[in-house]
C-alpha cells in the first residue's frame, strides 16, 4: 500500500476557520499530512505582506492543530524545491487557484513529478485578507480618533 503525504502550505497568519477546513480536509485524502508554514522573509518578498503572527509563533499554531503531523517552514518560492525538500504525493490549495494561470502551472509542474493537486473549496466569507483589511481599517480609525482629541485639547 502507498502511503499518500500530503501538503498543505499556507501563512496562516490571522489563523481563522478556513485555514482550519483546508487542514481537515487535507488530512481526510492523506496518511500523512505536512503542513508548510510560509516564512515571514517569504510572506514580505512574495505577497507584500507583514505578517501579524513570527514565523515561529505561527508553526506552534500550526503544530498543535490535530489534523497536522508535521510542520514544514517554507523559506522559497518555488513549490516544485519544496516537494524536493518534504517528498509529498498530494499537494492541496484552495480552489480559489482552480484555473488560473499561477494553479495551471502548479498542476502542469506537479504532474511531471507524479503529485496530485487537489484543490478545496475557498472560505470566501473568511480570509486572511479581510481579516486583514479590517485590521488595518480599526487602526486607521483610531489614528483619526487621537488626531482629532488632539487637536480639539
Amino acid at each position: 500500500m502507498t502511503i499518500r503525504i500530503g501538503y498543505a502550505a499556507g501563512a496562516f497568519d490571522l489563523f481563522h476557520i478556513g485555514h482550519l477546513n483546508v487542514l481537515r480536509h487535507a488530512k481526510e485524502q492523506c496518511d500523512v499530512l505536512i503542513a508548510g508554514v510560509v516564512s515571514d522573509e517569504m510572506l514580505r518578498s512574495v505577497k507584500g505582506v507583514e505578517p501579524f503572527v513570527p514565523t515561529l509563533e505561527r508553526v506552534e499554531i500550526v503544530r498543535g492543530i490535530r489534523y497536522v503531523d508535521e510542520v514544514h517552514v517554507e523559506t522559497v518560492p518555488d513549490k516544485l524545491e519544496v516537494w524536493r525538500q518534504v517528498g509529498f504525493t498530494h499537494f492541496f490549495k484552495g480552489d480559489d487557484w482552480r484555473g488560473t494561470d499561477k494553479g495551471s502551472r502548479l498542476e502542469r509542474e506537479f504532474a511531471g513529478v507524479g503529485v496530485e493537486v487537489v484543490y478545496f473549496p475557498y472560505t470566501a466569507h473568511t480570509s486572511s485578507t479581510k481579516l486583514r483589511r479590517a485590521l488595518d481599517a480599526a487602526a486607521a480609525a483610531g489614528e483619526e480618533r487621537r488626531a482629532a482629541r488632539s487637536e480639539s485639547a
